[in-house]
């Protein structure tokens, strides 16, 4: 597969770039990657990606952590790209780096620079626990090398390292980092975020997408939402909207499916309930383990 060329993105180059850029905000779905006898199902990828996007989502999240990136081959990933991205359409496709080599995650960086993206999603150096100084080092250099936004993925339960609010608001001031993914584990630091305004603030915790959205947050990158995702659009406009009561009953009633799709490591659940449907095959990549037989019937008595 072939790079698609800039001239089809999604977003166009001045929104994308422009601070504070609207685009990083609503319902986005940081997508699984469907396998099939080991390599990548990229028909059942882009069935997934369209009945998503006519549901009503806002974007998309390629190379998550949801869609273990990790185990795949840097090849794996840029064919998982452009399958999204031609999947996609109209809608705007983030895409997910991580590392912690700064040399190889730049070179990485620069090897997305022909795709029509609409940011990049980074998270910190996992394993090296570097001081907030690293870390400023860190995303900066990324931002200088990227042509397009990017998302900072605030999640040191994976990484190992803690971003600071002084650091994020730091971070803020780069022309280039215009939102945050936020699994920082502080309603403190979500809040703080909120009230600068510089970064749009999406939960990256499914459990919190009630709580962000009603203290003012942009949005939610979001895994549940692969399923009942109608409710989970609607659930964000009734809380963008301001009507507090219907989002609380919409929000209630999601309530069983989020708590199970976390039951065991994600995506394992999210993946047994898609082959339940017949989307995809309940197939992972080690060491990731399929949910287990007990979760499988909770998952189908939903």
């Amino acid at each position: 597969m072939s790079p698609l060329p800039i001239a089809t993105a999604a977003v166009p180059a001045a929104a994308a770039n422009h601070p504070n850029s609207p685009v990083f905000s609503g319902l986005w779905i940081a997508l699984v990657t469907p396998f099939k006898d080991g390599a990548v199902d990229h028909p059942a990828l882009a069935a997934l990606t369209a009945r998503l996007r006519a549901e009503g989502v806002s974007g998309f999240v390629a190379c998550g952590s949801t869609g273990e990136a990790a185990a795949l081959e840097k090849a794996e990933q840029l064919q998982v790209l452009e399958t999204t991205l031609e999947a996609a359409r109209d809608l705007p496709v983030v895409m997910g780096v991580s590392g912690y080599h700064q040399g190889q995650v730049l070179d990485q960086v620069q090897a997305l620079a022909c795709y029509p993206l609409a940011g990049l999603l980074v998270s910190a150096p996992h394993y090296i626990r570097p001081s907030q100084d690293g870390l400023l080092h860190w995303f900066r250099a990324i931002a200088d090398a990227s042509t397009v936004p990017v998302v900072i993925y605030d999640i040191p339960y994976r990484t190992g390292a803690t971003l600071t609010p002084e650091t994020l608001l730091a971070l803020a001031a780069h022309p280039r980092i215009q939102a945050i993914k936020d699994c920082g584990g502080s309603t403190a630091k979500t809040q703080a975020l909120i009230a600068d305004g510089r970064l749009q603030v999406l939960t990256g915790e499914d459990a919190q997408i009630f709580n962000t959205l009603a203290l003012g947050g942009a949005g939610a990158i979001s895994a549940c939402a692969h399923w009942q995702t109608p409710q989970f659009v609607e659930l964000v406009g009734l809380l963008r909207g301001g009507d507090l009561p219907q989002a609380r009953r919409t929000w209630q009633a999601l309530q069983p499916w989020i708590e199970a799709c976390f039951a065991e490591p994600n995506p394992a659940p999210l993946k047994a309930m898609l082959a339940h449907a017949g989307e995809m095959r309940n197939e992972l990549r080690a060491p990731m383990m399929a949910a287990s037989e007990a979760l499988v019937q909770r998952l189908q008595a939903l």
